[in-house]
């Protein structure tokens, strides 16, 4: 009998422990869930609340050839407003060309070196540089492009304005880079060393190793990084509304100011009157964007997809 007596708290603070252990893993795993599921709850009202105050002009007021094939966008005309974004699509496609153009070869050069050539010191401190780099604010971005880049370009090209498609290109490949740059380390960085050490084993040199084995092991990686400098590009608002002009112009040259998609969203809806015409066409606008957004998310996949499948 006192053994048992003795036996039984003991038993019983054990099971304690055990149900405590049990109720706590189970409220982290509930926690875990929701804000693995917020996420989506987020998108999906992000895009409901856009969709809402932009359907209305969609559906009963816009002309899909002006929206699309029209470079006038005059929403305030006493006249006859017009609601034309082929000057702004055609802006935006410019700087998104210029900075990727830009930020690529930099970005996958640096992360060769980083991943394959520095040592020790040399690639923490660089690594650090990045990180630095991507933490910079937007705003601090469009204000080197305001104040730096536009009196460099016009000394160096002898232009009227140096706020235009080239000014806002370097600035977002610049913003993009540190981005594109981590990415494209950690996928050199996944690939197994066995592939390295046989290369070698076989004669290869250091850059016939990167790039006849590395590059190709890499690739999904690699294409993951673009587009997600790509999106990082095509979704930037305050520092490609400071560095490209704001002209409603279709650019004919690197030298000449646009207008973004984001950029005239900014500029234009604190000032709209709540539930206008022109406040809801800068909603459509957005689902426009949305839209582009998931073309862009849809094709990498398939593309990935179908690399993994070769």
């Amino acid at each position: 009998m006192n053994t048992r007596s003795d036996l039984s708290p003991t038993g019983n603070a054990a099971g304690d422990i055990r149900n405590q252990d049990w109720y706590v893993d189970k409220f982290f795993q509930s926690a875990m869930f929701v804000c693995g599921i917020s996420a989506i709850v987020f998108v999906i009202g992000i895009f409901i609340f856009v969709f809402k105050e932009g359907a209305g002009f969609i559906i009963q007021q816009m002309d899909w050839a002006e929206f699309f094939l029209s470079p006038k966008w005059r929403p305030t005309s006493a006249t006859q407003a017009t609601y034309g974004t082929l000057a702004m699509v055609a802006g935006t496609a410019a700087v998104t060309v210029i900075s990727m153009a830009i930020a690529l070869p930099f970005s996958f050069g640096a992360a060769i070196y980083i991943a394959e050539f520095a040592q020790g010191r040399t690639r923490e401190w660089l690594k650090v540089i990045i990180e630095m780099l991507a933490a910079i604010p937007s705003v601090v971005w469009g204000f080197i492009g305001l104040m730096i880049m536009n009196p460099l370009i016009i000394e160096s090209f002898d232009v009227p304005i140096g706020l235009n498609v080239l000014n806002a290109g370097i600035i977002l490949g610049l913003m993009a880079a540190p981005i594109i740059t981590s990415i494209a380390e950690d996928a050199f960085k996944a690939v197994p060393d066995t592939y390295r050490e046989a290369a070698e084993a076989l004669g290869a040199t250091k850059w016939q190793v990167v790039y006849k084995v590395i590059l190709p092991a890499a690739k999904n990686g690699l294409l993951s990084a673009a587009l997600l400098g790509v999106g990082r590009a095509f979704g930037e608002t305050m520092a490609v509304l400071m560095a490209s002009g704001h002209a409603l112009t279709i650019p004919g040259s690197v030298f000449d100011s646009i207008r973004a998609l984001t950029a005239t969203i900014a500029a234009e809806l604190g000032e709209t009157p709540v539930g206008s015409d022109h406040y809801q066409a800068l909603f459509a606008i957005g689902i426009f964007l949305f839209t582009i957004t998931f073309i862009i998310n849809m094709t990498a996949d398939f593309i990935v997809r179908g690399i993994k499948n070769q």
